[in-house]
């Protein structure tokens, strides 16, 4: 079974990284700078403990990979760029193909049904940095993630199981779970602060941006609640988070998200509208205020449309705002 990682960010390049290692035929689809590094030099992933170069197949485009029966597409780019790659992926690969989607928010698996008849939900609990061409960085070891998986939009196959055993083999911990949504949506929940973090930066002690956090969980907490929304229990989901142990790699500090790292990169976007954006959608259908997921979303949005630096705003100032 073949894997075709789209999205070469660091959570793709990490499962793929690790999946090579492991034995598996892997494609990593690429593009710019990055793919230049990753067919040139191979993949270099660094963790806590070693630094491997890895020679993993590559490819611009999902049409360059020739796509067969029985390979996985594995979609781990962010939620704004999964319609435009689904778009190419339905035109390079067979209609039943499995599409695993390792992404952040709700939305991903919706699209992907819209096109592909056996989706994958993945909830993905594994901090990873990718901020130099051909390099990407995990602080945990020897456990480098955890990839729980189950059939979207719920329910368990074989596919399910065979996924979550090429994963176990591979370093990462992964349960076949048939409710797997349910993590997701908690997930999400916690993904709220990723804004917070790309614009304020990390500051734990500041009084204000933890406010800004508060109230950003209550909004979506009560949204979910109102849209009926199972959401998994967070004592259970924090007995699996304790399993992963996260140190240094180098004097790097690997603490920032996902959203820090697209301001540090100047992409020009960012994921804020499918994870505040996903609560201020939930709010406005269910007549719920969401002022608080809206600043975030909005705040966030400008940075990276005018490639404003990571941490530039003042928690204070935001929360003065509402």
């Amino acid at each position: 079974m073949r894997y075709v990682i789209l999205g070469a960010g660091a959570i793709g390049c990490v499962i793929g990284g690790r999946l090579f290692e492991a034995g598996h035929d892997v494609v990593i689809v690429a593009r710019g700078a990055h793919l230049s590094a990753l067919a040139g030099e191979g993949l270099e992933l660094r963790d806590p403990e070693r630094t491997v170069k890895l020679p993993v197949a590559t490819a611009s485009v999902p049409a360059e990979v020739g796509f067969r029966t029985g390979d996985v597409a594995l979609l781990a780019t962010k939620t704004q760029h999964t319609e435009a790659l689904l778009i190419d992926l339905e035109a390079s690969a067979p209609p039943e193909t499995t599409v695993v989607c390792a992404q952040n928010g709700v939305e991903n698996e919706r699209l992907a049904l819209r096109r592909f008849t056996n989706v994958q939900a993945m909830c993905v609990i594994m901090p990873a940095t990718h901020l130099e061409p051909g390099v990407v960085e995990v602080p945990s070891s020897p456990l480098t993630g955890l990839l729980d998986l189950g059939r979207y939009p719920a329910g368990l196959d074989d596919m399910s199981e065979q996924v979550a055993a090429d994963l176990n083999g591979a370093g990462f911990n992964s349960i076949p779970d048939r409710n797997v949504m349910a993590r997701k949506y908690l997930k999400l929940l916690s993904n709220l602060g990723n804004a917070l973090q790309a614009a304020c930066g990390t500051r734990p002690d500041d009084p204000a941006a933890a406010e800004l956090w508060r109230l950003a969980q209550e909004e979506g907490s009560r949204c979910l609640a109102a849209a009926g929304i199972e959401v998994a229990d967070p004592d259970l989901d924090a007995e699996r988070r304790a399993a992963l142990s996260q140190r240094p790699v180098g004097d790097h500090d690997l603490s920032h998200g996902s959203s820090w790292q697209s301001l540090a990169r100047g992409t020009g976007n960012i994921e804020a509208d499918w994870l505040n954006g996903e609560i201020v959608l939930l709010g406005r259908s269910h007549g719920i205020a969401t002022p608080v997921n809206e600043l975030l979303r909005a705040t966030v949005n400008r940075m990276a449309r005018e490639r404003i630096a990571p941490g530039s705003m003042a928690a204070g100032d935001l929360l003065s705002q509402l």
